[in-house]
């Protein structure tokens, strides 16, 4: 029973909706975005970007990964234009890219503060 019986309920509704759908090309590339954001690492960077620019080494020593592995996600990151660099002299420091990924993380982590998410797959990791 879970088939529609009839093709199209309101059909209003659904031009309406059909209408302002991003084009195929924009929504692989947000969903490209969300793909980034759910490594529990380069989330771990990002949030740590929350108070402002690190650069690698500051980012290694706080989220507790090797700098191999920081500058990897960066380099990432980077290329998807969620994070920038700023050159002084031999070191690099990173922020975020603009106040849109500052604003996913934001409503992000005030999301998971006031939900209780269920995780099946966690069952028995307690």
């Amino acid at each position: 029973m879970d088939s529609c019986s009839t093709r199209v309920v309101d059909a209003d509704r659904v031009a309406a909706v059909h209408e302002r759908m991003p084009p195929a090309e924009d929504l692989a590339d947000t969903a490209d975005i969300f793909g980034l954001l759910s490594d529990t690492n380069r989330l771990r960077l990002l949030v740590a970007l929350l108070d402002g620019e690190l650069c690698v080494c500051d980012l290694a020593a706080v989220t507790g990964q090797s700098e191999s592995a920081v500058s990897h996600a960066l380099r990432l990151l980077r290329a998807h234009r969620i994070v920038a660099a700023r050159r002084s002299g031999r070191m690099a420091f990173y922020r975020l890219e603009d106040p849109h990924v500052r604003m996913l993380l934001d409503l992000a982590l005030a999301h998971t503060e006031h939900t209780e998410a269920m995780h099946p797959e966690r069952e028995g990791d307690a």
